[in-house]
Parts: structure tokens; C-alpha cells; sequence
């Protein structure tokens, strides 16, 4: 059996590797989304993880809270040499934050690699962008 004093101080430190030492006390209802986020990431760190998944961990993110965010995933990848497998579909915060992308369409893999070759590789192009260019306009009639 382990005990509550163990258990806070657990809690106290894993709070404190997310950012959140400082709001302790401060009810979930009242976090921002950012720092529910940041919550969830504590929550699942406590099961001492050899694999994060993180399932668009920037979805409803301002960017300020995103650049936060990325910084945590980095350095949770470097100080605990964790295996992070993100979700995403924010392109460009994703390919600067990993080393290895695997791009799916539908549940087909459709390329894999380093980001530099993702994101000029013409499928996952089409795939994510789309074959019309969005800033071309139709003429009206």
C-alpha cells in the first residue's frame, strides 16, 4: 500500500514537470484549455508511461498555449527519453516538434519518413491540402 504522503508528493511532482506546481489547488473547472491539457499529459504520466499518445494535443489551442504545449512534449521526449506517438492535425506545429512522420489517408499509409520528405511528398499533399489550390477563386458569373 503506498501512502498519501507519497501520493501527494507524486502528485506534486508530476504537476510541477507540466507547469502546473503552481495551481495545485485550483479546481480542474477553472484551468484554462491549455492547462487541462497539460492535466491530462500529468494523468497520464503518473502510470510511468514508456509510450505517450497524445491525440491532437493542439486542437482548440491559441498559439501561445500550442508553443507551450510543444515545448512540454519536448521536453518530456528529451529529459525522459519518452516515446511520444502524437495525433495531429495542426501540420505545421507537427512537423517542427518530431523526428518520424507517418502520413495517413482513410487508414492507408501513404508515406513515411523525416519531415522535410512529408511534406513535400505529392500524395500527402493532395491528401491534406487538396488538389486545388484554396487561394485561387472561381470567377462569378
Amino acid at each position: 500500500r503506498v501512502k498519501t504522503d507519497d501520493i501527494g508528493a507524486r502528485a506534486m511532482h508530476l504537476l510541477d514537470q507540466v507547469g502546473l506546481a503552481g495551481k495545485a489547488h485550483t479546481a480542474s473547472e477553472l484551468l484554462s484549455y491549455g492547462d487541462l491539457r497539460r492535466l491530462e499529459i500529468a494523468r497520464a504520466l503518473a502510470t510511468d508511461p514508456e509510450l505517450l499518445l497524445l491525440d491532437e494535443p493542439f486542437a482548440g489551442l491559441g498559439s501561445s498555449e500550442i508553443e507551450a504545449l510543444s515545448g512540454l512534449i519536448r521536453k518530456l521526449h528529451s529529459e525522459q527519453k519518452l516515446t511520444i506517438l502524437l495525433i495531429e492535425h495542426k501540420l505545421r506545429e507537427f512537423m517542427q516538434l518530431v523526428s518520424r512522420v507517418v502520413a495517413i489517408d482513410f487508414g492507408e499509409v501513404i508515406a513515411e519518413g523525416v519531415p522535410a520528405d512529408i511534406v513535400n511528398n505529392p500524395r500527402v499533399i493532395e491528401a491534406y491540402i487538396g488538389r486545388q489550390n484554396p487561394l485561387e477563386q472561381t470567377p462569378h458569373a
